[in-house]
């Protein structure tokens, strides 16, 4: 005779669906936070319901934008601190959709990890709930995926998907002229984008992440971690004010790559560099990795998040009333003839 293995389980495998369950519980409350007009039902079921004409449209185009947090998640890992990675993932979709000129109405999240950890993941999903609160969208579904093999250790990802919409004809960027003036977000330092590079110049600089940071902000790995910055109600305004032409995210390929984005052919944006100050993160990291402004430039936001372009005799109340909600606003330029981004001045 031969002796049979007897009632192998899921949990056995590797996944237990019980932690699954009681995740789904602990982060409900979190989700219901984030309720607004349009929202059907709550967690739990196969798919989400959005009712566009309760969220009080009357002829919408939607929008759709997904994105990650890329390798900011392994500071996020060796720290142990996750509790505002979520905000970096719904900053990333959010502010790609305003930029469209949409307003986010939900979002959905994907968490996927070799062993679930019932206490990490709700941090995690509370820092997404904390995100979406503040951009006045709804968390409202997402998938939990536990698959020992594929993630080791402490290991996991995150993917996060968003919708919005706006009514026909508003679309974003729209009316980009010569001579429209370009406005400057400030950014919250590195963001979420450039991260196997940081990561790189921390191993350059021999520091720890429990070291103090050498540009403020704590420790090496908090400074590190500090969450993507939320545009979405400000921007939001902004448009409805009247005057915005355009937006760009300033995101993977900084600020060389992503305005150009929103120009039509045969123009440009002219960009002052001394229009602004460096913050200190990005003079550390081009410093220790002996990085040229170009360089800089296309690898980092380098202190601007966001930029608006909007019409020369409506510059002044849009940059008032930014100023109004908290945003630190810089005149960084104009919209000129030419091709892609045209600089001037020093940054570094």
């Amino acid at each position: 005779m031969t002796n049979k293995h007897n009632g192998l389980t899921y949990a056995e495998a590797g996944v237990d669906i019980d932690a699954g369950n009681a995740l789904v519980e602990r982060i409900k409350p979190a989700a219901k936070a984030t309720s607004r007009s349009g929202v059907m039902g709550g967690l739990g079921g196969f798919g989400a319901l959005f009712d566009l004409k309760a969220a009080g449209y009357t002829d919408p185009v939607l929008v759709a934008a997904t994105d990650g947090v890329g390798t900011k998640l392994k500071i996020a890992i060796d720290t142990g601190n996750v509790s505002t990675i979520g905000v970096d993932l719904v900053a990333m979709c959010v502010n790609d959709l305003v930029c469209q000129g949409a307003e986010p109405l939900f979002f959905l999240d994907y968490f996927a990890t070799g062993k679930l950890d019932v206490e990490r993941a709700t941090r995690i999903v509370e820092g997404i709930a904390r995100g979406c609160a503040e951009s006045g969208c709804a968390l409202i579904g997402g998938e939990t995926a536990e698959m020992p093999g594929m993630y080791h250790g402490e290991d996991f990802d995150l993917a996060g998907f968003a919708v919005g919409a706006m009514e026909r004809g508003q679309h974003l960027p729209q009316g980009v002229a010569e001579g429209d003036v370009i406005l400057g977000l400030g950014s919250n330092g590195v963001h979420s984008n450039g991260y196997s590079f940081v990561r790189k110049v921390v191993e350059i600089s021999g520091l720890s992440w429990s070291a103090p940071s050498p540009f403020g902000g704590g420790t090496l790995g908090e400074a590190l971690l500090a969450p993507t910055r939320l545009y979405v109600r400000q921007v939001l305004a902004a448009i409805r004010a009247g005057g915005v032409h355009g937006l760009a995210h300033i995101t993977g390929g900084g600020i060389t790559e992503n305005p150009p984005r929103l120009l039509p052919e045969g123009l440009a944006c002219a960009i002052d560099l001394s229009a602004w100050t460096l913050p200190p993160v990005f003079r550390w990291l081009a410093t220790t990795a002996n990085m040229s402004e170009p360089e800089l430039l296309k690898t980092f936001n380098c202190g601007i998040g966001m930029m608006l372009v909007v019409a020369p005799d409506q510059a002044d109340a849009i940059e008032a009333l930014l100023a109004e909600q908290g945003e630190t606003v810089a005149r960084l330029g104009t919209i000129v003839a030419g091709e892609g981004v045209i600089y001037s001045g020093k940054l570094l």
